[in-house]
């Protein structure tokens, strides 16, 4: 049986929460994330603000730049968490097998579904309604027969969109498709291929094997499956995080080696209490150095899976000699743990 794929994608997540509770700011241009003054970064951007070229990830002050009249909101994600679990009890009320991938937007299977609708479209149609009854907020969704069609269906007409790829539009909807539009292809990755005359998805099909691999090498296998419409990767519902790292900006650069122990010790001790409540063990501490010309490193230490505080705190600290903090002013510090087994009540591992 063909399934029945639906990526859902709420609009302008954080901004159109803040919209909502804010009667006064619906209809202007809003940025929710840090202050302009402090080094602060957009974390969404209403619609409005996005006409002015502001968006996600890019410095506060830059937005505020591009748009003089920008209203900046702090975030407050104990609220969009609260809106996001309104959002998925939804998802899970008309099937078992979703994906989260963020608070804001999940796969669904609905190949079968509580609602015993035949058609994708159909559940996404009423998807959409109960979300806006439930938050007041949209969603944009996209129905299609597969996680990469129905992921790139969702964006096709936002704001509160809803595209459908029918199995017999499948190879007319990837001819229009721009290259950028292949999951794992980026602006750089896109420019190569561009460089090298493959400028639409399709084009990546008739592609000589050895340009091909010059531009994306690993990635080639998996971007010709695409290029085809292929892609046979379940909804997985309980989808096992593979990592759990924290950081930080600073708003001065950060000179004192003690100061930047202090705060890679803060850091580590988040990560091991994380890896306590969630019954885990790690093997691999990470820490992360950005430096004031944002050259960015990373620096790991892999040993015996483990949760103690007093050990990862160690060796995220001692991890630091390996870098030039405290010789080099630091932007932005970050600490992590990964490869993940799990422990019992006694702390033995299981892979």
């Amino acid at each position: 049986m063909m399934r029945r794929i639906i990526h859902v994608d709420m609009d302008a997540f954080y901004a159109s929460v803040e919209q909502r509770d804010r009667p006064a700011l619906r209809g202007l241009p809003v940025a929710v994330g840090g202050s302009p003054a402090s080094r602060g970064v957009v974390a969404a951007a209403s619609y409005e603000a996005r006409k002015f070229g502001v968006r996600s990830a890019i410095p506060m002050s830059r937005a505020v730049r591009l748009c003089p009249h920008l209203n900046v909101v702090p975030p407050d994600f104990q609220k969009y968490r609260a809106v996001s679990q309104q959002v998925f009890a939804i998802f899970r009320s008309v099937t078992p097998l979703v994906e989260g991938l963020s608070l804001d937007e999940a796969y669904l299977d609905v190949t079968e579904n509580a609602w015993a609708e035949p058609l994708g479209m159909s559940v996404a149609k009423r998807l959409k309604i109960a979300i806006h009854d439930a938050t007041g907020l949209t969603a944009s969704a996209g129905v299609a027969p597969n996680k990469f069609l129905a992921k790139i269906a969702s964006a096709w007409r936002k704001p509160d969109g809803l595209t459908v790829i029918a199995p017999e539009r499948v190879e007319s909807f990837l001819q229009q498709l721009p290259v950028d539009a292949l999951w794992g292809v980026g602006p750089v990755t896109a420019a190569r291929l561009r460089d090298r005359g493959i400028m639409r998805l399709v084009d990546v099909r008739t592609a000589d094997q050895a340009v091909l691999r010059s531009a994306v090498g690993s990635l080639t296998d998996w971007l010709l499956k695409l290029a085809t419409g292929h892609d046979d990767r379940p909804v997985e519902p309980n989808r096992a995080a593979k990592s759990s790292s924290s950081e930080c900006t600073y708003a001065q650069d950060l000179v004192d080696l003690d100061r930047i122990r202090e705060e890679i010790a803060g850091m580590a001790r988040d990560n091991a209490e994380w890896l306590r409540k969630s019954g885990r063990v790690a093997r691999t501490v990470t820490i992360k150095v950005r430096y004031e010309d944002f050259t960015t490193i990373t620096r790991s230490d892999t040993r015996p899976p483990t949760s103690d505080t007093d050990d990862i705190v160690r060796r995220a600290v001692a991890l630091l000699a390996k870098t030039d903090a405290g010789r080099r002013p630091v932007r932005l510090l970050g600490a992590g743990v990964h490869n993940f087994g799990e422990s019992d009540d006694k702390g033995r591992l299981f892979d």
